[in-house]
Parts: C-alpha cells; sequence; structure tokens
C-alpha cells in the first residue's frame, strides 16, 4: 500500500519538475530541475526493485551529462538581448506538433497491458547478483569481447591525441 502511495508522490513530482523545465525562464534552473528529474524516476527504478539500474541512472544521467550540460550552459552565455524571438507561424506548429504527439502517446498507451499484480511479483528480479549470474555465465563472451573492443578504443584515441615528437 506504501509502494502505490510512493509511486504517485514520485510521479507527480516527476511531471512537475519536467513541467519545471520546460517552464523555466532560467537555463540554470531548468538543469537543476531535471537533475530532480532524473532523481525521481531513480526512484520508480527502486521501486521496481532495480536498484543497480537506479544507481546507474544517478551515476550517468545527473552526475554525467547533467555537468556537462552546466558546462555548455555557462560556456554559451545565454542572454535576453542576443535570443532570437520565434515567429507566432513557428509557435503554432509547435503546439500542433506536440498535440499531435500526445494524441500519439495516448493511443498507443490505450492498449497497454495492465500493471502486474503483487502476486506475480519477483523480487529477484532487478538484483545485482543475478544480473552478474546471467552476465557472466550465459553472456560472458561477448561481454569479454565488448571490453577488448573498449581497451582498443582507449588505445586508439590516446594514440591520436598524443603528440608527434619529430
Amino acid at each position: 500500500m506504501i509502494t502505490t502511495y510512493l509511486f504517485y508522490l514520485l510521479s507527480f513530482l516527476a511531471i512537475m519538475f519536467a513541467l519545471m523545465v520546460v517552464f523555466s525562464k532560467n537555463p540554470i534552473h531548468s538543469v537543476l530541475y531535471l537533475v530532480l528529474a532524473f532523481f525521481t524516476i531513480a526512484g520508480h527504478y527502486v521501486l521496481l526493485n532495480a536498484q543497480f539500474l537506479a544507481a546507474v541512472h544517478i551515476i550517468v544521467y545527473a552526475g554525467a551529462i547533467m555537468v556537462l550540460f552546466l558546462f555548455v550552459i555557462m560556456l554559451l552565455n545565454l542572454n535576453k538581448e542576443t535570443e532570437p524571438h520565434k515567429s507566432i507561424w513557428l509557435k503554432a506548429s509547435a503546439a500542433v506538433a506536440s498535440g499531435s504527439l500526445l494524441v500519439v502517446l495516448v493511443g498507443s498507451l490505450k492498449g497497454a497491458a495492465s500493471i502486474p499484480s503483487a502476486k506475480t511479483f519477483d523480487a529477484s528480479i532487478g538484483l545485482i547478483e543475478n544480473l552478474g549470474q546471467t552476465l557472466f555465465n550465459d553472456f560472458l563472451l561477448p561481454f569479454e569481447v565488448s571490453s577488448i573492443l573498449l581497451l582498443s578504443a582507449m588505445v586508439g584515441a590516446v594514440m591520436l591525441g598524443k603528440k608527434s615528437i619529430k
């Protein structure tokens, strides 16, 4: 019962923060609201018993990508005086496009399956131990090939970035 209320609270906060991203006048505030929206989405992952996915989501999105967004916004130095104003036709076409996207989303979710009940819920689905067992038993060869590929890409990047001494 508490998970239902927590789900609704996290959903409300995620939608509220997403709207604040769109409607905020300050781009720095928009990025910070986006970080808060990412944290609420990570809370949804925890409710789905996917703790590893929640941790990776926070590390990758809220940690790395949002820092890059902040650096880009600060480097661009966005001023209202230099910002070009959009015509009324462009704003109207954006409203029509977003409205049609909403209609398509509602139509596609209309026939979606319902949320599984608590009776069919398996508590061991999102655990890291099961992920490791599957990764190193069933997918050992692709895992090792991808690690060799990443290692060779890193060595290539170092070799390309190295100054040649002549």
